[in-house]
C-alpha cells in the first residue's frame, strides 16, 4: 500500500521463478566477464544475454517502486497463494502481466483483486527470462474506482434484469427426451467431444453442430448467426450455447446486449455453458438453464437411457410384487366372503317368507287404515247432520225466543225500577224547588238581562227590576236603596 514498503518471501514463488532478487545479475558466479571485443557492427547475443541486458535496464531505470493505474483482468489464484492477473489500461490499448506474491498479499489486498475492478499497483517492473516475458512484480493494491467494463456490465445486466429477460416465470423446462440437440461452439474446441462423448455414453442422441466463434472480434454475431439458424431447424428441441474456459476478456461476447436478447428470445429452451462454474455471463442469466462445464449441459439434456431402462425394471418389479400382494390379499377376502355366504336356497326361502309376512301385515294395516276411515266418514256424517241449516236454524230460533223472553223480563224489571227512581227524583226536586218558596210568599227579583239581585249594593236608583212571585211576575222600579246592615222602618 501506500507509503509502506513490503518485502517479497521469494521461497514461495513457483520453482519457475528465478531465486535470486530481480536486482541480482543472473549470470553464474563461474561466468567469466565477457571480453571486449573490436566494434565489428551489432554485436550477436544469446537469448539469455538479451534477457539479462533488459533486466539490467529495467533495474537501472526503475530503482523505486511505482504506482501503475488500470482495470484488472483474468485474475487466477495459483495453488502456492500467489495472484496472477493482466493490468488493462481503460483508455488506450495496452497491458502488462502482473504477480503478486503471496508474501505480499493481505485479505484487503486479495478482496481487490478481481476482474473489472479498477485500481493502482505498487511495483516495479521486472523482466521473466524464462517465458521472456516483461511483468510487473506488486507489493501493495489498492481500489481506485470500479472499472469501465465492469460498470458498463452492472449497467447492462440491471437493464435487462429491469425488461423481465432474467425472470425465472419465463425460463421454460427443459424437454425430457429430446429429439435433435443444436450445439452452438467451435468446431475445433473441445467442447463438441465432450458434449458428444457424454451424450453417447446416456444412450445415444442425434445431436446438429452449428460451428460459430466463441472468442474474439466478430464472436457475438457469430454466436447469433448459429443460434438462429439452429432455432430454423423444426426438429430441435434444446440448444446447449458452450465453450471451455477462460478469462473475462475470453468470455467478453457472452455479455453482448443482442446475443442476450437472442437467446432469451429464441424458439426452443436454451442451456448455457459458457466457460467453469465460477464463470458468469449476462448470457446465464438469460438461458432457460446454466451448466456448470458442458458435460454438465449434456446432461441436463441427454436422458440416461440405462438409467432409465434400470429404473423401469426396478418399478416393473415393485408392481409386480403389489399386484400379487394384491391378488393374494383379495382371494383371501374372497375365500372369507363365500364361507361367510349361506345356501342361496335357504336364502331365498328366508327371504319368500318375509315377503309373504310383510304382504299379511301390509293387508291388516290397510284392513284396519278402510275401518278407521269408515268410522271417520261416519263421524263426520253425523256432525254434518246435526249442522244442517234447518236444524241450526230451528235450534237458533229457540234461542231467540228464550233470549228475547229473559229480555223483555229484564227490561220490564228495569222499566219499573226506573220509574220508582224517577218519582223519588221528582219528589226531592219538588221539594227543593224555588216555587215552593215563592208559594210562602217571597218572591224573586232580577235585573232587565236575567241576573238575580242578590245584594242591594248591586242596583242604582231609577233601575228597572223584575219580579217574580208565586203567581205571576211584575216591574218595578228602584226608588229606594237600603243597604244590608240598615233595617228598614216596621222590620223588628
Amino acid at each position: 500500500m501506500a507509503g509502506r514498503t513490503l518485502e517479497f518471501d521469494f521461497t514461495e514463488r513457483p520453482p519457475s521463478e528465478p531465486e535470486r532478487p530481480p536486482s541480482e545479475p543472473e549470470r553464474p558466479p563461474s561466468e567469466p566477464e565477457p571480453a571486449p571485443t573490436p566494434d565489428l557492427g551489432p554485436r550477436t547475443l544469446s537469448v539469455a544475454e538479451l534477457g539479462r541486458t533488459i533486466r539490467r535496464a529495467l533495474d537501472s531505470d526503475f530503482r523505486m517502486p511505482v504506482w501503475v493505474e488500470g482495470e484488472i483482468s483474468g485474475a487466477r489464484p495459483a495453488a502456492s497463494g500467489h495472484m496472477y492477473f493482466t493490468l488493462k489500461d481503460a483508455k488506450e490499448d495496452a497491458s502488462v502481466d502482473v504477480a503478486m506474491y503471496k508474501s505480499s498479499l493481505t485479505p484487503r489486498g486479495r478482496a481487490c483483486i478481481k476482474d473489472g475492478n479498477h485500481v493502482r499497483l505498487r511495483g516495479r517492473p521486472q523482466y521473466y527470462a524464462p517465458r521472456g516475458r516483461l511483468q510487473l512484480i506488486c507489493d501493495g493494491v489498492e481500489l481506485a474506482g470500479a472499472g469501465a467494463l465492469l460498470v458498463a456490465l452492472e449497467k447492462l445486466k440491471a437493464k435487462l434484469a429491469a425488461e423481465g429477460l432474467f425472470r425465472l416465470e419465463r425460463k421454460r423446462p427443459l424437454p425430457h427426451a429430446p429429439r435433435r440437440i443444436g450445439v452452438v461452439t467451435s468446431q475445433t474446441g473441445a467442447v463438441i467431444h465432450d458434449i458428444a462423448k457424454v451424450a453417447f455414453q446416456r444412450g445415444g442422441a442425434s445431436i446438429l453442430l452449428a460451428p460459430a466463434l466463441v472468442q474474439g472480434a466478430g464472436a457475438a454475431r457469430s454466436v447469433m448467426y448459429a443460434l438462429a439458424a439452429l432455432s430454423r431447424v423444426p426438429d430441435v428441441d434444446v440448444i446447449i450455447v458452450g465453450r471451455g474456459g477462460g478469462s473475462a476478456d475470453d468470455l467478453q461476447a457472452f455479455n453482448d446486449e443482442a446475443l442476450v436478447r437472442a437467446v432469451a428470445a429464441c424458439r426452443v429452451p436454451v442451456v448455457s455453458a459458457v466457460g467453469h462454474e465460477v464463470d458468469v455471463t449476462l448470457v446465464d442469466f438469460a438461458a432457460d438453464a446454466r451448466a456448470a462445464t458442458p458435460s454438465q449441459a449434456a446432461e441436463m439434456t441427454v436422458p440416461d437411457v440405462r438409467a432409465e431402462l434400470r429404473l423401469l425394471r426396478e418399478q416393473e418389479l415393485r408392481l409386480r410384487r403389489i399386484s400379487t400382494s394384491r391378488l393374494a390379499g383379495e382371494s383371501h377376502e374372497l375365500s372369507s366372503l363365500l364361507r361367510r355366504l349361506p345356501d342361496p336356497a335357504r336364502f331365498i326361502g328366508d327371504l319368500r317368507q318375509g315377503v309373504d309376512d310383510l304382504k299379511t301385515d301390509m293387508t291388516e294395516l290397510s284392513l284396519a287404515r278402510v275401518r278407521a276411515e269408515h268410522a271417520a266418514v261416519d263421524a263426520l256424517e253425523k256432525r254434518l247432520t246435526r249442522r244442517h241449516p234447518r236444524a241450526v236454524l230451528a235450534k237458533e230460533r229457540a234461542d231467540l225466543v228464550q233470549r228475547r223472553a229473559r229480555m223483555e223480563q229484564r227490561l220490564a224489571r228495569r222499566m219499573s225500577q226506573e220509574r220508582e227512581d224517577l218519582t223519588g227524583l221528582f219528589g226531592r226536586l219538588d221539594a227543593m224547588s224555588p216555587l215552593k218558596v215563592l208559594a210562602r210568599g217571597y218572591a224573586i227579583a232580577t235585573h232587565t238581562d236575567g241576573r238575580a239581585v242578590r245584594s242591594s249594593a248591586e242596583l242604582t236608583l231609577g233601575e228597572p227590576v223584575h219580579v217574580r212571585i208565586h203567581e205571576g211576575a211584575f216591574s218595578a222600579t228602584v226608588t229606594d236603596i237600603i243597604p244590608a246592615d240598615q233595617k228598614k222602618p216596621g222590620e223588628p
